[in-house]
């Protein structure tokens, strides 16, 4: 078997074993192509068995010397660990090479965050006179209020929206469901949505239960809400780098810095690990001395 044989197996071990979705396994096979890639520039025939961790070593000094960042380093080491702990799982290796290999150290990135300021100038820029101007404001009310992914905002479905009980129902990464509180804003602004949206003359057969649909009927694309998002903060003269999951920051952090337990945002979010919603607790640094001053027992009272 070729290294196309072991690629398209582990395709398959992703997405029946791991539950992986397209993009995720797209991903982790591009790990695996850059690695091919390599050892046919060095001409290195040789298959997934023969492999050494001087092999790998020498895969991350050159992806390295091609100016990949640190956290796309880090990034493609776990796609390739995973990828021989699948080879092992299986017995298509004896031992695995890549078990040795060390992440590239990276500094934690904080992600963006908008202010409720900033989201309030960003929701007063939709002109609710055009067509999509309810939909778009339900849709970042959607968004902001309920933390979700653009994906996930792009796939709900009417029939997932319980508005009487102020919950939705999120098929979220690897088809895990799980329920999000919705509030009342949000709620009211897609009751303001809903008659423009069942008086569409050509809803798509396919998309009957999609809730947020275009002008023709069917369902959004990631890109067409990332690029009203950045139009609308543009026309508010937002100067930060801002995507739709800037609004899913924005929602963690501000729970979290409401008082919000962590666990109960971990939930919401849909995180596997408190680990990943442990960087939504980054808290202003002034606010931390101010604490300091006022309740640590040697701070000079």
């Amino acid at each position: 078997m070729n290294w196309d044989g072991y690629i398209k197996d582990y395709r398959i071990f992703l997405k029946l074993e791991k539950s992986l979705s397209a993009n995720s396994i797209e991903a982790y096979t591009r790990d695996i192509d850059k690695l091919v890639t390599f050892l046919d520039i060095r001409q290195h025939d040789i298959l997934p068995r023969d492999i050494k961790i001087k092999n790998l070593t020498e895969f991350l000094a050159w992806v390295n010397e091609l100016g990949l960042s640190s956290r796309s380093q880090a990034r493609l080491v776990s796609g390739i660990k995973s990828f021989f702990r699948y080879l092992l799982l299986e017995d298509l290796i004896e031992t695995d090479p890549s078990s040795l290999l060390e992440v590239p150290r990276i500094g934690r990135k904080l992600p963006e965050v908008l202010s409720i300021e900033e989201i309030e100038s960003i929701l007063s820029e939709i002109d609710l006179s055009k067509p999509a101007g309810r939909r778009n404001r339900a849709m970042l009310e959607v968004l902001y209020g309920c933390g979700l992914r653009v994906s996930e905002l792009i796939q709900l479905r009417l029939s997932q929206v319980y508005f009487e009980e102020g919950f939705i129902r999120i098929t979220g990464k690897g088809n895990k469901e799980r329920l999000v509180p919705i509030g009342r804003t949000a709620i009211r602004e897609i009751r303001n949505y809903l008659p423009d949206r069942n008086y569409l003359p050509n809803i798509q057969k396919g998309h009957e239960d999609i809730l947020f649909l275009n002008q023709r009927g069917r369902g959004l694309s990631r890109v067409m809400v990332f690029t009203m998002i950045k139009d609308l903060a543009a026309s508010a003269g937002i100067k930060k780098n801002i995507s739709p999951h800037t609004f899913r920051h924005s929602f963690a952090t501000h729970l979290i810095d409401g008082g919000a337990d962590l666990r109960a945002v971990q939930e919401m979010l849909g995180h596997e690990s408190i680990l990943t919603t442990e960087i939504y607790t980054h808290l202003d640094r002034q606010f931390l001395r101010d604490a300091i001053i006022r309740f640590h027992p040697r701070s000079g009272h």
